[in-house]
């Protein structure tokens, strides 16, 4: 009698106390803390540099991977900063003068979004050739690599808080007050 016993037990009990200890397993592993990539280290980083700390990170990851690695890239959030970037420059100078010709308008914010120019110095001095992601074949510090990124924060930024105002207010953060001169960081 005694064994027929044990065998319903261990049906009954078996059922209800495997669950809790696969529970308490697992609690205790998502306790345990993993280190951070260096990907993500640099990410938090660049948040850093930039005073913007991402609500949703997976923006900043889309803003540092170029085209060559991955079809989740920068090329769309990268269109959006370069608009970003000469609206902000366009309302800088017509705040400074209303009379400015549209030639001339558009001459120095040309300067602004040129690859080669403060585009890429700003990207480097960010360091985002260390931080982009490319594929094997791709330079990450070729100016139009970087660039792109640099551009594609500000698109990044802008959807995170839902406001481009505050992507051009990171923008002249990074960049600094004086166009044309880039601020050491």
């Amino acid at each position: 009698m005694h064994y027929p016993l044990c065998i319903i037990l261990t049906v009954l009990v078996f059922p209800i106390f495997s669950p809790l200890q696969a529970n308490a397993a697992n609690e205790l592993h998502d306790q345990s803390v993993e280190p951070p990539s260096p990907f993500s280290s640099a990410l938090k980083t660049l948040q850093g540099q930039i005073n913007h700390t991402f609500q949703d990170i997976g923006l900043l990851r889309r803003a540092m991977t170029h085209a060559s690695y991955s079809e989740e890239n920068n090329k769309a959030l990268s269109v959006l900063g370069t608009f970003i970037i000469e609206t902000s420059v366009s309302l800088h100078y017509l705040r400074k003068n209303i009379d400015i010709s549209g030639k001339d308008l558009s001459r120095r914010v040309a300067e602004i979004s040129k690859v080669n120019s403060s585009c890429a110095v700003d990207a480097m001095r960010l360091g985002l050739h260390k931080v982009i992601r490319v594929s094997p074949k791709t330079d990450s510090s070729a100016p139009a690599v970087v660039c792109s990124g640099f551009r594609a924060i500000f698109g990044a930024v802008a959807i995170d808080t839902g406001k481009s105002d505050d992507a051009k207010k990171v923008f002249w953060y990074v960049h600094g007050s004086d166009i044309g001169r880039a601020v050491a960081l």
